[in-house]
C-alpha cells in the first residue's frame, strides 16, 4: 500500500491533519494542555510540509490548496541539490528546537521529523552516489493530473490539468519537458563510475504497462471534458514515447539481470517500511505462523465441507469451490457494500471502535488506475483544505499482462463472496479508511499523521482490523480471513528468502498458487512485488500484525478487568501513524494509567 517517503510525494501521500476536538468519551485521555502542544509541533512540522509543498506542488493540490493546480514539480539535479540545502538547514533548526522545548510530546515529534529527514539523506546519497535510476515519466505525469481530474475534486479546479500537461510538454515558457529533464539526470548517473543499474524485470513490466497509463489521461481528460488539451496532448504522448524508447536503448540493454536489491538498498528499504528486526528473524517468525495458520483453517475448512457436502475438507479445496461462484461486473460494488454494512452492524454490536457518521465509499478502479497499482488499496482524501471529500475503497478487477503473460489471466481472489468480508474490513472499516477518519476527527499532530508514518503500523492496523472482525464473519469469510492472513505470512518469509537468493521466484510461485490458494494472476503479481515493485515492503504486514497483536497482550494483562476494546482501538487510532516503538510507548505512558484511573 505504499512506497518509501523520503519527501512528501503525491503518489502516495496519506495525510495532513489538523486540530479537532476528540470526542467526549475520549476527553479523559487528554487535556487542554494536549490541544496546546499539537498547535506547537504544527507549527514545527508545517516548515517541512511548506518545504515539500515548495519543490512538489502537485503535494499541495492532492491536499486540497487550489492555488497550486498548475504548479509542477521540476526534478532538476540542481532542484534536489537546493531541496536538500533547504532540508540540511531546516534540520539544523529542529535539532536547535530541542535543546529549548520542554514538552515531551513536543520533543518526540521534533525526533519523528528529525528521523524522517535523516533516513530521506541517507536514502538520497545512496541513490545519487551507486544508482543508475529508472524515472517512469508516465506515471509521474499521470499521478500528477489524476489529482485534480477526479470525481471528489470540484469541478473548477479541473480544467487546470491543461496547464500541467503544456508544463509536463515545456510548452510553456521557462519550462522544460519532464522527459527531457529525466533523460538528462539518468544521462548523469550513467557517467558515474561503480553504479548499479535497475532491474530488467521491473523495467520491462513497467514500461510495457506505460502506454495503459498514457491513454488513461486522454480517457480523464474526455470524462471530465476538457478543452485545449488534445495538442499537447499528443506531443506529451509523443515525448513519452520517445522517452521510453531512449531508456530501453540506453538503461534498459544495461540493467541488472538479478532481480535482487544490493543488500544496503535492502537494508534502507526495510528501514522507511518500518521493519527494524533482521529479515532472517522475521522470517523464522512468518514460516511458524504460516503453519499455525493452516492448522487454524483445517477445522474451518472441515466445518464447510460438511455442511456443503464437499468431496474434500482440505482448505484448498474448498476455497477453490467458493471461488467458482464469481461476481462480475458492478455486482461487485453491491457485494462489498452489503457486506460493509454487516460488518458495520458486527463493530457496533461487538463494541469493537467508534465508526464514524459519514458512510465510506468504493468504487472501481480504472484500466489506467489498475497499471498504476493493480491491488486493491484506499485513496486517501486531502487534509489540508478538505472540501468535502473522503477516502476511497478502490477495487481493480484486471491487470494488462506483463511481457510473456498470456492474454486473458484473470483474477478470481477479490470477485467471491467470501473473500469480500476480509478485504473490505482490512482497507474500509475497521481498516485503512478508519485510520483516515479518525486523524481528522480527532486532532492528530501533523508530525505523527504524516512524518510518522510508515508501512508497519499502517498495514499493522490494517491486517489487526481483518483479526478483531474475522471471529464474527461467517464460516466461509473465516476461512478466507486466514487465507489472507496466510498470504501476509507467506509474504514475510518469500520476499526476504526470494532477496537473499535461498528461494527462487518458480518457487515463490508454488507456494501463492498451492498453499495460499491464489489465481496465477495474483500470484505473479505478489512475486514482481517482492522482486520487482516494492522488495522489502510486504514483510510489513504481518510485522505489523504481530506487534500489534504484542501490544494488545501486555495491554490486557495490565489492565485485567478494565481492559476495554473499543476504548484501546479508539485510542491507537488517535495517535495517528506511529511506528510501533511509538504505539508502544503512548499505551503504557498515557492509555494504561488512564484507564486503570477509571
Amino acid at each position: 500500500m505504499s512506497k518509501k517517503l523520503s519527501s512528501i510525494s503525491f503518489l502516495t501521500l496519506f495525510a495532513l491533519s489538523w486540530l479537532a476536538p476528540l470526542p467526549a468519551r475520549l476527553q479523559n485521555l487528554t487535556t487542554e494542555h494536549s490541544k496546546d502542544w499539537i498547535a506547537k509541533s504544527n507549527k514545527y512540522t508545517q516548515m517541512l510540509v511548506e518545504l515539500d509543498i515548495k519543490y512538489s506542488p502537485e503535494t499541495g493540490s492532492s491536499q486540497g490548496l487550489a492555488i497550486y493546480d498548475t504548479q509542477i514539480s521540476v526534478p532538476t539535479m540542481a532542484n534536489l541539490l537546493a531541496q536538500r540545502k533547504d532540508e540540511e538547514l531546516l534540520l539544523t533548526k529542529y535539532v536547535a528546537a530541542l535543546k529549548i522545548e520542554k514538552d515531551p510530546a513536543v520533543i518526540q515529534d521534533l525526533n519523528i521529523l528529525i528521523s524522517h529527514l535523516k533516513l530521506g539523506f541517507r536514502q538520497q546519497d545512496f541513490e545519487r552516489n551507486r544508482q543508475v535510476p529508472f524515472l517512469n515519466a508516465a506515471s509521474a505525469i499521470y499521478g500528477g493530473l489524476e489529482i485534480l481530474l477526479d470525481d471528489q475534486t470540484p469541478a473548477e479546479r479541473h480544467a487546470a490539468a491543461v496547464a500541467r500537461i503544456r508544463k509536463y510538454a515545456g510548452l510553456e515558457k521557462g519550462y522544460k519537458s519532464l522527459t527531457s529533464i529525466f533523460q538528462q539526470r539518468v544521462s548523469s548517473q550513467i557517467a558515474g563510475k561503480n553504479m548499479i543499474y535497475p532491474s530488467r524485470q521491473q523495467m520491462e513490466v513497467d514500461l510495457s504497462r506505460n502506454a495503459s497509463i498514457i491513454e488513461g489521461i486522454s480517457e480523464l481528460c474526455k470524462k471530465y471534458k476538457l478543452t485545449g488539451w488534445d495538442e499537447p496532448y499528443a506531443q506529451l504522448k509523443k515525448q513519452v514515447e520517445d522517452y521510453d524508447k531512449w531508456t530501453r536503448e540506453n538503461v534498459l540493454t544495461k540493467a541488472r539481470t538479478d532481480y535482487r536489491l544490493p543488500p544496503e538498498e535492502y537494508a534502507l528499504a526495510l528501514e522507511a517500511y518500518g521493519i527494524d528486526i533482521p529479515p532472517a528473524e522475521l522470517a523464522k517468525l512468518a514460516h511458524t505462523g504460516f503453519t499455525d495458520i493452516q492448522n487454524e483453517m483445517k477445522s474451518i475448512a472441515e466445518q464447510i465441507a460438511k455442511e456443503r457436502n464437499l468431496s474434500s475438507s482440505d482448505y484448498r479445496f474448498v476455497i477453490k469451490e467458493l471461488k467458482k461462484k464469481q461476481i462480475h461486473g458492478d455486482s461487485i460494488i453491491a457485494l462489498y457494500e452489503l457486506h460493509l454494512k454487516d460488518i458495520e452492524e458486527i463493530i457496533r454490536k461487538h463494541e469493537l471502535v467508534t465508526l464514524p457518521n459519514r458512510p465510506a465509499i468504493i468504487r472501481l478502479a480504472t484500466a489506467a488506475e489498475t497499471a498504476q497499482g493493480p491491488a486493491p488499496h484506499m485513496v486517501p482524501p486531502p487534509f489540508l483544505n478538505n472540501t468535502g471529500q473522503r477516502g476511497v475503497f478502490v477495487l481493480p478487477l484486471n491487470m494488462p499482462p506483463a511481457p510473456g503473460e498470456k492474454e486473458g489471466l484473470k483474477f478470481d481472489d477479490f470477485t467471491f463472496d467470501a473473500a469480500s468480508w476480509t478485504i473490505t474490513a482490512h482497507e474500509a472499516r475497521p481498516g485503512h479508511e478508519l485510520q483516515f477518519d479518525k486523524m481528522v476527527e480527532e486532532g492528530v499532530s501533523q508530525a505523527r499523521s504524516l512524518y510518522a508514518f510508515n508501512s508497519t503500523n499502517a498495514e499493522g492496523w490494517g491486517l489487526y482490523s481483518e483479526y478483531i472482525t474475522k471471529p464474527y464473519m461467517p464460516l466461509e469469510g473465516q476461512l478466507v480471513s486466514l487465507d489472507y492472513r496466510l498470504l501476509r505470512a507467506a509474504r514475510a518469509f518469500l520476499d526476504p528468502e526470494l532477496q537473499a537468493g535461498t528461494i527462487t521466484p518458480e518457487k515463490a510461485l508454488d507456494v501463492l498458487m498451492n498453499d495460499v490458494v491464489q489465481s496465477k494472476a495474483f500470484a505473479q503479481q505478489e512475486v514482481e512485488r517482492y522482486t520487482l515493485r516494492a522488495p522489502g515492503q510486504a514483510n510489513s504486514y504481518y510485522y505489523g500484525y504481530l506487534k500489534m497483536i504484542a501490544l494488545r497482550k501486555d495491554t490486557e494483562a495490565a489492565l485485567g478487568d478494565k481492559f476495554k476494546a473499543i476504548r484501546f482501538h479508539d485510542f491507537i487510532l488517535s495517535q495517528g501513524l506511529l511506528p510501533p516503538v511509538l504505539i508502544r510507548d503512548a499505551v503504557f505512558k498515557e492509555f494504561i494509567p488512564a484507564e486503570k484511573k477509571r
